[in-house]
């Protein structure tokens, strides 16, 4: 069970008493994370599956343009999903501030598991002609806005629910899931592929991965359904009935104005974290087959290799940020694009196997950097009543911006130059982005969240607190009184 006692706001307490800590539950905290990353691993199922079904799903939508036209118009349709995902930023993460995290994590999982089970029921061209890839595009549209409330709703959840000294640990789990949701859909297709027939897949082997979102969906809703609301935003809206003249409630572009330096920030985070995330799961399959000639199972079977190795390396950086920072972690990866990008598409255009598969596994250690540490330090950028809103629309705006756009600005740019290091002065590029960005951080490893108590794991861990506090007040007031 989850402790948390509330002071009433307007009596400022000149002293942190053992009543004003929160102490956490170990189980429920457990639930919540997994509850949490579960959709993060269904979103990322979807994209992983989409990803290795395009050529099919070009053929069954698009069957009478040419191969390459198909290839373009399922990604297409695919980026069609990232345009709306700031809208769902806007509509969920406003929601989830004002009725609860739990609520609206609950019902971003229906919206994600119905878009993605519905592609699996649409007709192909053939049945019913433009309407397909009309349908198509439209159940696409409804993930891209569920999910636009899923990533700021889950890494607030988590960040809420975990204990100060451990939130960066915790919320790592929640890019496992990504990474782990992406290898589960990618090897789905890839053993179906091996499995059955071509024609049988074009058939209708291509539905049965979408149509597994029904059940993960059910599952994933029961599992939120069962959660209580994070014990942060609990206070938060006690203090809000405790005063008798609240606040009114900041409309959005008030709260966008007002906080549009931790905004900032946020973006410039995402932007380095994202750039490098899409290069890996997206666009490095298309580059070592297309680009560099590459067998297309080999240069998928790399990939995912790497992304195997990339799931505990997630956690163990989590791990560390509670430990070293946050700021020292995410300033390596950001240093690492900057210093070995270059050194690493130079292994990856060798030819060499082992030298290539060196390249992918350097760039993707420099992205555990960033996915080890995230979850936990973009919900600390923002104060309770805000945080989900913030979050949801800095997120999102800047994986529309430079996210979903990095695959096709990389391809763009590599077939225009003729030169195949684009991608990594790119990288480069957001590389320098998120070293700024980290230089106009605060550390928050081990601190409590903007506008919420301090958070432990015991009631003895909280009496502990309080005595450390009371020796170090007791050090600074000498000091005080007797200046030298």
């Amino acid at each position: 069970m989850t402790t948390t006692t509330t002071a009433v706001p307007h009596e400022k307490k000149s002293e942190l008493t053992v009543d004003d800590i929160t102490v956490i539950d170990s189980k429920l905290l457990k639930r919540a994370v997994g509850a949490a990353a579960l959709g993060n691993t269904m979103e990322w199922f979807d994209f992983g599956v989409y990803s290795y079904l395009a050529v099919i799903i070009g053929k069954v939508f698009f069957p009478d343009a040419s191969a390459t036209a198909q290839l373009i118009a399922s990604f297409g349709t695919f980026a069609a999903a990232f345009l709306v995902r700031p809208l769902g930023g806007m509509v969920f993460g406003p929601l989830g501030d004002r009725f609860g995290r739990q609520k609206v994590l609950a019902f971003t999982m229906i919206m994600m598991s119905i878009g993605t089970f519905c592609i699996g029921l649409i007709p192909d061209y053939g049945s019913i002609g433009i309407m397909a890839p009309i349908l198509l595009l439209i159940a696409r549209l409804v993930q891209g806005f569920s999910t636009g409330g899923e990533y700021g709703g889950a890494a607030t959840f988590i960040a809420e629910y975990s204990t100060d000294k451990r939130r960066g640990f915790m919320g790592s789990f929640l890019e496992f899931g990504t990474l782990g949701g992406y290898l589960l859909g990618a090897s789905l297709v890839t053993i179906m592929m091996a499995v059955l027939p071509a024609q049988a897949m074009l058939d209708w082997g291509w539905r049965i991965p979408f149509f597994l979102a029904a059940p993960l969906g059910l599952f994933g809703l029961y599992i939120r359904l069962k959660l209580e609301e994070t014990p942060a935003f609990k206070d938060h809206m006690d203090k809000q009935e405790a005063l008798e003249h609240s606040k009114p409630r900041l409309g959005l572009f008030q709260m966008l104005n007002q906080h549009k330096k931790q905004l900032l920030k946020c973006i410039g985070l995402v932007l380095v974290f994202n750039v490098s995330n899409y290069m890996l799961t997206s666009y490095m399959p298309s580059y070592l087959t297309g680009v560099l000639g590459l067998s297309e199972l080999t240069g998928l079977l790399l990939v995912m290799v790497v992304m195997f190795v990339m799931m505990p390396l997630t956690l163990v950086w989590g791990h560390w940020t509670d430990r070293i920072g946050r700021r020292p972690v995410i300033g390596v990866g950001a240093l690492g694009l900057v210093l070995l990008a270059i050194p690493s598409f130079m292994l990856i255009g060798s030819g060499n196997m082992l030298a290539v598969f060196a390249g992918l596994i350097v760039l993707g250690v420099l992205h555990t950097c960033f996915s080890g540490t995230m979850p936990a330090t973009l919900p600390a950028l923002f104060v309770t009543d805000i945080r989900y809103s913030a979050l949801a629309i800095g997120f999102n705006v800047s994986v529309s911006l430079f996210g979903g756009t990095t695959p096709l600005i990389t391809a763009w740019l590599v077939d225009t130059t003729q030169n195949v290091m684009m991608p990594a002065y790119y990288m480069m590029g957001a590389g320098v982005i998120g070293l700024i960005t980290v230089l106009t951080l605060r550390e928050t490893a081990r601190k409590p969240l903007s506008g919420s108590s301090p958070a432990v794991a015991s009631h003895a861990e909280a009496h502990s607190l309080i005595n450390k506090l009371r020796r170090q007040r007791g050090k600074k007031q000498p000091a005080a009184q007797n200046p030298a």
